[in-house]
């Protein structure tokens, strides 16, 4: 897989049993519905799989099923967060044994690390790994790093080829990086993040592609695709269309994905292991009920738990 990285890479969730143990089964029906589904390329274990709550013996079983089940179909990025550099690399070593094609991180997800600090964080990344990297620039958790200090990442740094852009003011940054980049050679293209709430207004700027989660693959790369093509009045006509579970997805990320991905048969329990939002309530399933009959037409894939 040496072409550079493009389209949309969706993030998988780690389907979890009631009890919150790992349901393998419905891990790798994750990755044959994301793929069936026309996503472009696979990602984890992030934000969306629940990394936090994950022991490193999961993550990698996480990551090590993700390949097998995948076994060369589309690219897979494995993400390496550590706490701290060694940390990070040693995960980064794993995950090249896995079979990654890329490697993703984000600034260690701790209290936040002065600049020089993080640099050498990804200086002992790029070393550690031959595939091309992924700076991941998140609001979430890690330190937020300036377009100025990312561009510095690229221009000096092995590997480190992309970034993923998911702060308050995503839209701007993407631009400001393609501008202020002087080895535009080195930087192979800018992931857009946020659920993919911001992809009409990234994709004119320019971004590779978009990583949102894998609960709508079959939407989200209808959207990119026919962009793509150059169908840009249609391919905003299909994401106004779906603004209104990229709206309530904002207000119950993981839940929502997980809930929308049981009702399509592709998992069997919407488990999370961490409630930091209030979970969801009747009237919002009742909410989600009309949203999705809205896109039903959309969503082309169904997943082998399908009653």
């Amino acid at each position: 897989m040496e072409n550079k990285f493009r389209g949309v890479y969706v993030i998988l969730v780690t389907p979890f049993y009631e009890d919150g143990s790992i349901d393998e089964e419905s891990l790798r029906s994750v990755v044959d519905f994301s793929i069936d589904a026309g996503a472009h390329g696979l990602v984890v274990p992030a934000n969306v799989s629940e990394f936090f709550a994950l022991s490193d013996e999961e993550r990698l079983l996480v990551s090590r099923i993700v390949c097998e089940q995948t076994n060369g179909r589309i690219p897979v990025v494995l993400v390496a967060n550590g706490v701290s550099a060694h940390a990070a690399v040693e995960l980064t070593k794993t995950m090249n044994g896995l079979g990654a094609n890329g490697i993703m991180a984000m600034a260690p997800p701790i209290k936040s690390l002065h600049s020089e600090g993080i640099y050498r964080y990804f200086e002992a990344i790029g070393a550690a790994t031959e595939v091309p990297v992924i700076v991941q620039n998140s609001i979430f958790v890690g330190s937020p790093m300036s377009p100025e200090f990312m561009v510095h990442l690229i221009n000096e740094i092995e590997h480190i080829h992309y970034i993923k852009e998911e702060s308050l003011s995503c839209t701007h940054v993407v631009s400001k990086l393609f501008e202020i980049v002087q080895h535009k050679d080195k930087l192979h293209g800018i992931f857009s993040g946020l659920a993919g709430r911001h992809l009409m207004n990234e994709m004119a700027r320019g971004v590779c592609g978009s990583m949102p989660a894998c609960d709508i693959p079959d939407v989200h790369s209808a959207i990119w695709n026919t962009y793509e093509r150059g169908e840009t009045v249609e391919a905003r006509r299909l994401f106004d269309r779906l603004l209104p579970l990229l709206n309530m997805q904002s207000l119950y990320p993981l839940q929502l994905y997980k809930e929308v991905l049981r009702r399509r048969g592709v998992i069997r329990s919407a488990t999370i292991r961490n409630y930091f939002q209030t979970p969801m309530d009747t009237v919002d399933h009742r909410e989600l009920d009309v949203i999705l009959s809205a896109i039903e037409d959309l969503m082309v894939v169904e997943g082998k738990f399908k009653d």
